[in-house]
């Protein structure tokens, strides 16, 4: 497994319904909510191999609510 981080920005007034939709998925290690230009953080750990476009896509993008999503990811820690 490997984590990957999500910045979300949402629709005007419509966080809240995209973090409660997120935490029903059950694939967010971590989700909170921020300050600044993105209004939700997410920690999530992916399978090895798996795409991380596909996977921020089809699993958290097409969620109702959101506008843009930012993807980090992490490489071995030194």
């Amino acid at each position: 497994m490997k984590p990957i981080f999500v910045q979300l920005r949402c629709k005007p007034g419509k966080t809240y319904e995209v973090a409660d939709a997120i935490y029903k998925t059950e694939l967010v290690s971590e989700l909170y909510s921020t300050s600044g230009d993105w209004d939700l953080l997410l920690k999530i750990y992916i399978k090895e191999g798996d795409e991380v476009g596909r996977f921020v896509n089809e699993k958290i993008a097409a969620i109702p609510g959101i506008e843009r999503s930012l993807t980090t990811l992490t490489f071995t820690a030194f």
